[in-house]
């Protein structure tokens, strides 16, 4: 059995439910902080806690995962490849933002949220930047 790709397809499954919710909690954020209704908070809150903790989590923990494992079948001088290093660097980027929205969850769950709507629309655009430089230079590895 060829684990590569093994570990390759099951990285890809989830890196892709990690960005999904990389990119769909700050559009809940932005809903949650325009909301007026005691109702409509408590909807947002259970949908935010749920997609972080059981969708975003454990995406981002097998996307880790997954990635190691790919990293050690290909041996470890691949971090001497320009390519990885901007990679890596760009998913520690992803890996923090994912924990600043775990805290921006936890500041909606206590009723502490001091960010405007317009700020979660903005921060929305980290992760679609932070994929398009990953998939390009994952995609065109060997001309850098």
């Amino acid at each position: 059995m060829n684990f590569y790709l093994l570990f390759k397809s099951l990285h890809l499954i989830a890196v892709i439910s990690w960005m999904a919710g990389l990119l769909y909690l700050p559009r809940i954020f932005v809903y949650h902080s325009d909301a007026t209704h005691e109702s409509q908070k408590y909807v947002f809150k259970t949908m935010e806690r749920r997609l972080y903790n059981y969708i975003m989590m454990p995406a981002m923990i097998l996307s880790w995962l997954f990635g190691i494992l790919l990293i050690h079948s290909l041996g470890f001088d691949i971090f001497t490849e320009l390519w990885m290093q901007i990679k890596i660097i760009s998913v520690l980027i992803l890996t923090y933002y994912h924990f600043l929205l775990g805290k921006y969850l936890n500041d909606f769950a206590i009723g502490n949220n001091q960010k405007s709507s317009k700020f979660y629309r903005i921060i929305n655009e980290v992760p679609t930047i932070t994929l398009i430089v990953v998939v390009f230079v994952v995609v065109f590895k060997p001309l850098i």
